[in-house]
């Protein structure tokens, strides 16, 4: 069972973290890839919460093993990165690194803080 739930929650999440990406992406100019920082931001929050409601088996495999596994992206994060550098943008490049480490890290500690209060 807690395998399908996995499955179930990427096949929300994925999608999610895709129409996300492009609505943010589309509502801006600059090279900066605000819709990748945005689905990590989100998704650690989220991760956040359910790892401080400490929630049921269940739950933490339909939301946060499978949903907020989807909806974020590691592999984009660090492929953005090194096209911001390869592109000319060292300063860019920085602060999306830093800038993402540090935002998810902020937003999963207020998630947990605000999951351990639900």
């Amino acid at each position: 069972m807690i395998p399908l739930l996995v499955v179930v929650g990427a096949a929300v999440g994925a999608p999610a973290r895709y129409l996300t990406d492009r609505l943010v992406q589309s509502r801006q100019a600059s090279g900066f890839p605000w819709g990748t920082y945005t689905v990590n931001v989100v998704g650690s929050f989220v991760l956040g919460v359910v790892a401080g409601a400490a929630t049921s088996p269940a739950v933490t495999a339909l939301v946060g093993t499978g949903f907020c596994g989807a909806l974020t992206t590691y592999s984009t994060f660090g492929y953005e990165t090194v096209q911001l550098a390869r592109q000319g943008s060292p300063l860019l490049a920085t602060f999306n690194a830093v800038g993402s480490v540090l935002a998810g890290l902020g937003a999963a500690g207020l998630g947990l803080a605000v999951g351990t209060v639900l």
